[in-house]
């Protein structure tokens, strides 16, 4: 979004590991229902005509330049910042549908990474299994396991979570509304639970948890402990700039503390906000706004700030299937099919893909 909103302002260079962007929050629609990802994939040359594009991951920054991981150097006047959370996804859109579609996926069961290796897709292993075991249950876990049982409502789907309450970045009724709706439609939620998905191993179909019980489980997907995609930046000049979580410590402008021309936005800043989309398109306007200031010479005093809002009070909707949803705004909270018609049908795709000026229809 900062580089739709940047490219006729001034040379904008787009640095990825991938040739595309993919929807984060339609990554669960699309393991179960492959075709969604056509949609939720975009070339980001389709929605940038005026921008430079390199799909190579950025791996040293200095005070005039970035060094990509094939040996190029990119100088800047002005740098953003935004590597999110570490996504071992192919680097072309091609090879991310194939995931999807047939195999030779980035396995959530193992922490090998080879390439050489043949797996079933997501998708596959999901529709061969009799029994799925979900790890985590923030906003990733809950709807993936909220996906399965609403398309397959035959299976045994078990989810594991640390914490007390499911979707702790939300507040508490939110919590209550999502597992009640899960344990009506036969998810098996153990909350206060941990596994080690460390000592997990290739094939593995039982798992035992922090508390002694055990769950047999044809496959598994961990969705929590991504990590964030800051660690290449421990080596080079702005690593005093991280804290201890490894997130840039940022001011109010969404500027790099210390650093006049820094800007970070997204998961990556220590702004104490809730992980989602909308606050991630709110930096990307607000940053966008301060460098066109500053390019234009105005004065620093004159820039936009950016405002969080706490976690129990900021407006989310966590999507439960198809058709209904949990929605948290500053003073209710919703859950059924009304907050399911904003989000749950088409995940806000369509949404996404209008701001970046693309076609919207459902394909």
């Amino acid at each position: 979004m900062l580089a739709k909103h940047m490219q006729f302002d001034t040379d904008v260079v787009l640095i990825d590991s991938k040739e595309y962007y993919e929807v984060p929050w339609a990554r669960n629609r699309s393991m179960v229902e492959p075709p969604f990802a056509e949609r939720s994939l975009i070339q980001h040359t389709d929605y940038l005509s005026n921008a430079r594009v390199t799909a190579s991951p950025a791996i040293d920054v200095t005070e005039s330049e970035v060094l990509t991981a094939e040996g190029r150097t990119f100088a800047y006047d002005y740098l953003v910042i935004a590597t999110g959370h570490v996504d071992s996804t192919p680097r072309s859109r091609k090879d991310r549908l194939e995931q999807f579609k047939k195999g030779n996926s980035s396995d959530h069961s193992s922490s090998a990474s080879s390439s050489h290796l043949m797996i079933l897709s997501d998708n596959k292993r999901i529709r061969s299994s009799s029994s799925v075991l979900v790890i985590g249950g923030g906003r990733t876990g809950v709807e993936l396991s909220a996906e399965i049982a609403a398309d397959y409502p035959e299976k045994k789907v078990t989810l594991v979570h640390e914490g007390p309450r499911l979707l702790q970045i939300l507040g508490p009724k939110a919590s209550e509304k999502a597992l009640r709706w899960l344990k009506s439609k036969g998810v098996d939620v153990l909350l206060g639970h941990s596994i080690d998905v460390d000592a997990i191993s290739e094939g593995q179909r039982s798992f035992t948890t922090s508390d002694g019980a055990t769950i047999t489980a044809d496959c598994h997907f961990v969705c929590a402990g991504r990590p964030l995609g800051s660690s290449w930046l421990q080596h080079t000049l702005l690593k005093d700039n991280l804290d201890r979580f490894g997130r840039l410590k940022v001011d109010e402008n969404l500027r790099v503390r210390g650093r006049k021309n820094v800007f970070a936005i997204g998961d990556v800043v220590d702004l104490p906000k809730i992980k989602q989309g909308f606050s991630a398109r709110k930096h990307a306007a607000v940053a966008a706004k301060n460098i066109k200031l500053l390019l234009r010479g105005g004065k620093e005093e004159k820039m936009a700030v950016y405002k969080p809002r706490s976690a129990a009070a900021a407006p989310a909707v966590v999507s439960l299937g198809r058709r209904e949803a949990v929605a948290q705004f500053p003073f209710t909270t919703v859950s059924g099919y009304i907050p399911g018609l904003f989000k749950s049908k088409d995940l806000y795709v369509g949404w996404n893909r209008k701001k970046l000026g693309l076609e919207t229809d459902i394909i």
